[in-house]
């Protein structure tokens, strides 16, 4: 290869936002080495797939977009496929003997080698390195791919829970934790960029700090962030009830710049299909933590995620946790059917159950949930809430946005009309006329 040919790269991002920040990292990676990074991947020579393969349909789309992008390296230009993150972590070499179109493989511990994968991928050589996920140094450069106003900040990597259905362990290894000083520091780096919101993500968040400083300190973080100027609302994902603290309640409660929302994941509520999952939870811990955190913060939006068709999972424990979830009443919820995974405690668990059972429980709790969700929604009605604008919609006609109480292409809009133009990144108080299916009409005032 000639040392003065300029490499285009296009890259395909799949998974959850940790996915994406390792994908921003080698962008920036890319682009340090003079790698010429482009949008089309039909204007590329080689084209990075980070990959997700968390459950059975993570897998499927990685594949599926493998295959896509193979068809432009028989049919166009393209000279070389690199696959890399969670797929060939857990996979390894298997990827390149059943994906012979795929040329170099990285796993999650070795993402910081992507230049000499696609410098191998364009000569159409091999390149394999699945180093363990624990020897990647955390932080680091990037390049932001999401709107200026908003940004990811990874505070952990990795998970030590070994939920009985999960693979994250063995793919993104022991729980790290960042220090708070370099959190501080690339959070201000984005402030400097313009980012109004900034979300922090881990497989735990909640866990923050125990590994460096001996003590949940998530909310001696959050403080810190947010005597930054420039960033307006901090976002919390990926809480585990177990790990929330007084203190943790207390920032959210009396931090201003904390938005009143709190994803927490619980996935059941029965304490049987509880202690099969390996989870540390209890139904009594559980609603425990649910009272304080509303009886502390009224206004406050949870959210939560469940899985239904768990091994054993009966239809008396089915109907407990579809009880509790009309009771509880969660403004978000997200519902999964479980995904047997090779690998895992729960794969050879017995009581496995049909996957049309699955999804009958999914549609269930689904159409319970709608009917939930649109009336949380209706308690805005009339009300004037905070709206950051991320757009106009040339089809609606309509300027959009999203109120605290909702996340980043996770939940609903606010879709709003305005007599002057927003600027998208600009906050703006909207008066809420009407509900649309999970999204909310207004009016700028």
């Amino acid at each position: 290869m000639d040392n003065n040919t300029t490499i285009k790269v296009g890259f395909v991002s799949l998974g959850c936002p940790k996915n994406l920040l390792n994908t921003e990292r080698m962008l920036s990676m890319l682009a340090n080495e003079g790698f010429e990074l482009v949008a089309e991947d039909t204007e590329a020579d080689v084209v990075v797939i980070n990959t997700c393969a968390f459950i059975e349909s993570a897998k499927k789309e990685a594949i599926d977009n493998i295959l896509d992008v193979a068809w432009l390296k028989e049919h166009h230009t393209l000279k070389g496929i690199v696959v890399t993150g969670c797929l060939p972590q857990r996979y390894g070499e298997e990827i390149l003997k059943e994906l012979p179109e795929v040329n170099c493989i990285l796993g999650t511990g070795s993402f910081d080698r992507i230049c000499g994968a696609v410098r191998a991928a364009y000569a159409g050589e091999s390149f394999c390195a699945l180093d363990p996920a624990e020897e990647i140094p955390l932080g680091g450069e990037r390049v932001v791919t999401t709107p200026a106003h908003f940004a990811y900040l990874q505070i952990a990597e990795g998970c030590d829970n070994c939920c009985s259905y999960c693979v994250i362990p063995s793919i993104r290894g022991h729980f790290r934790s960042r220090p708070m000083g370099e959190l501080v520091e690339e959070a201000t780096e984005l402030a400097s960029l313009g980012v109004k919101e900034l979300c922090l993500i881990a497989q735990d968040t909640t866990r923050y700090g125990e590994d460096l400083y001996g003590t949940y300190a998530l909310d001696s973080l959050i403080t810190e962030i947010s005597e930054i100027e420039g960033i307006e609302w901090i976002r919390l994902l990926y809480c585990y009830p177990d790990r929330i603290t007084d203190g943790l309640i207390d920032v959210i409660a009396e931090n201003p710049k904390v938005v009143k929302y709190l994803d927490m994941p619980i996935q059941h509520i029965n304490d049987e299909v509880l202690s099969r999952m390996n989870r540390r939870d209890t139904r009594a811990g559980i609603e425990g933590v649910i009272r304080k955190l509303r009886e502390r913060v009224p206004e406050i939006i949870l959210r939560t995620t469940v899985i239904v068709g768990f091994p054993g999972e009966t239809e008396k424990q089915f109907e407990e946790l579809r009880k509790f979830l009309k009771e509880t009443r969660f403004e978000r919820l997200g519902v999964f059917p479980y995904s047997r995974e090779e690998g895992t405690p729960a794969h050879d668990l017995p009581g496995q159950i049909p996957e049309k059972t699955k999804e009958k429980r999914q549609e269930i709790l689904m159409e319970q949930q709608e009917r939930i969700h649109n009336e949380c929604n209706e308690r805005f009605l009339g009300k004037t809430l905070r709206v950051l604008c991320e757009g106009y919609d040339q089809v609606a006609e309509s300027f959009y946005g999203r109120s605290f109480a909702d996340a980043y292409e996770i939940d609903g809009k606010v879709y709003f009309s305005s007599s002057r133009n927003v600027r998208e990144g600009q906050f703006i108080d909207v008066r809420i006329d009407e509900v649309l299916d999970y999204d909310l009409l207004g009016k700028a005032i």
